[in-house]
């Protein structure tokens, strides 16, 4: 029987397995860590536990899709609820509001709360799923890298309204010429960041994302974020994927430009596919370090990163729910903060997850479990002990101007990610969480494919790559190698 290794046991990584073990492969992973997941992991102290990582689910039907491959019953290892609140928004003017997650409810909610017509509201939102529902089916679920993709009537009729689709202006002028109201704009413009963008830089067409938050949903998976990784995990060892935890790959081994195999630590595997699920960027510096690299792809804009602190706090915030957003006065200087002073904002946007708000045992009786992040810029060499002291005051200075409370007495316990542990434990370069930034209407394109296209049998899954990051993205880069690699008959 054939075989495939997958290097790195992220989403993506794990998925892929699954989807290669369905086309008849014999499947090993190799994670350098003790556990799979990636950044999509969790931990407990204290009594408290935190998701680590990613704290957002939209789209969980790339998830059930997987179990369906193999006629299980998806809801046997996955469960979750829709969020009727999809966010809170808190401004420090003393202006709050909530999302409903009904388009049409936060259509009427956001007219009156912000005084803007709510015909353009629901005008932006139907703009916003037509974008979505005319790219999806090319920019998202298939190459951008194979001519086939272009040969089509889906990108036909795509190409043909490219005009609307606000390419050529950045989210922010799209934001602005919509609503003017800044509050509004703020709010629609935060979209950016789901992809580690700047609102001011990133295309217009971004404009498509608040369509899975207000059209499809948000969701929270029943046992945290985690349980995604931890159900896909029994998936795939179920059904014959062999998983090597603690075991770091040191090179992908290639001969003849065809991939044969990979050399761990301890071991040589040889083998038919080799799928990295690791970052691109040492994808090619660690891994393939003799090899020609596409340098113009590895010299791209990396996206932004996180300062996260998880606090346990011994106090209940009813005003608060699963997401809540503290917004920043000057959302423009924020960014370029980011991007182009490589620092942290003096007054940080600030996103506040608890998940005891759905999992009452996440945090013990009468507290909660605060995972509380800004954005940053990547790991340039920053003295990160002295931003991070900095940036715990001013969020602490800003939760008491927005929300009244001097929070810092109510801390219990405490643990910190920053962006340069978040390389050491994920391999993500510079400790970005997107991969590369889509600053540039042309970002999509200069990802890397889901294939190498000097070495045979060589591919790649994960949020570095085609078509990028964040949980439905990463699913969907392992149904596109997934799709690209014939099935095995005769098995």
């Amino acid at each position: 029987m054939k075989s495939a290794v997958v290097i790195g046991s992220g989403i993506a990584g794990i998925a892929t397995s699954i989807r290669l073990r369905k086309k008849g492969y014999n499947v090993d992973v190799f994670e350098a860590n003790n556990y799979p997941g990636g950044k999509l992991t969790s931990f407990i102290k204290n009594g408290f536990r935190f998701d680590a990582g990613p704290s957002l689910l939209t789209m969980p039907n790339l998830v059930e899709e997987l179990f369906e491959l193999f006629e299980e019953d998806a809801s046997q290892y996955f469960q979750y609820k829709k969020k009727e609140v999809v966010c809170n928004y808190f401004w420090e003017d003393g202006t709050i509001f909530s999302v409903d997650a009904d388009a049409q409810k936060f259509a009427k909610d956001a007219s009156k709360k912000f005084g803007v017509a709510e015909g353009k509201i629901t005008n932006y939102l139907n703009r916003s799923r037509k974008k979505y529902e005319l790219t999806a089916p090319i920019f998202l679920e298939k190459s951008l890298h194979q001519s086939s993709t272009y040969f089509s009537k889906e990108t036909l009729r795509s190409f043909l309204q490219l005009g609307s689709m606000d390419i050529m202006n950045n989210l922010n002028y799209l934001n602005k010429k919509s609503f003017q109201e800044p509050h509004l704009v703020q709010m629609f413009n935060r979209y950016a960041t789901y992809n580690g963008s700047s609102p001011y830089k990133t295309p217009g067409i971004m404009s498509m994302i608040p369509h899975l938050e207000l059209h499809l949903g948000t969701f929270f998976p029943k046992g945290g974020m985690q349980n995604i990784t931890n159900s896909l995990y029994e998936l795939a060892t179920k059904k014959g994927v062999n998983f090597h935890f603690s075991k770091r790959v040191k090179r992908i081994l290639i001969e003849n430009k065809r991939a044969i195999g990979i050399e761990t630590e301890q071991e040589t595997v040889k083998a038919d596919l080799v799928i990295s699920n690791m970052d691109i960027f040492p994808s090619y510096k660690k891994l393939m370090p003799d090899e020609k690299h596409p340098e113009q792809t590895l010299k791209q804009e990396r996206s932004s990163s996180a300062l996260i602190f998880y606090w346990g706090i011994n106090r209940i915030f009813p005003e608060l729910d699963l997401h809540n957003i503290l917004f920043s006065k000057n959302y423009k200087d924020e960014f370029k903060t980011i991007f182009e002073k490589k620092n942290i904002s003096d007054d940080p946007t600030i996103y506040i997850n608890i998940t005891c708000k759905e999992e009452k045992n996440d945090a013990p009786k009468g507290s909660e479990n605060w995972f509380v992040m800004v954005n940053t810029p990547g790991d340039y060499g920053q003295n990160w002990e002295k931003i991070i002291a900095l940036t715990k005051q001013q969020i602490l200075k800003k939760i008491k101007r927005t929300l009244g409370v001097s929070i810092e007495k109510w801390i219990v316990t405490e643990e910190i990610l920053n962006p340069k542990l978040i390389e050491e434990k994920t391999s993500s370069y510079r400790g970005s969480l997107y991969g590369a930034a889509s600053n540039s209407k042309f970002a999509a394109f200069l990802r890397h494919p889901n294939f190498s296209q000097k070495i045979k049998n060589l591919y790649f899954c994960g949020g570095s790559v085609h078509p990028g990051g964040g949980i439905p993205l990463c699913l969907l880069s392992a149904k596109i190698v997934a799709d690209q690699i014939k099935e095995i008959k005769n098995r």
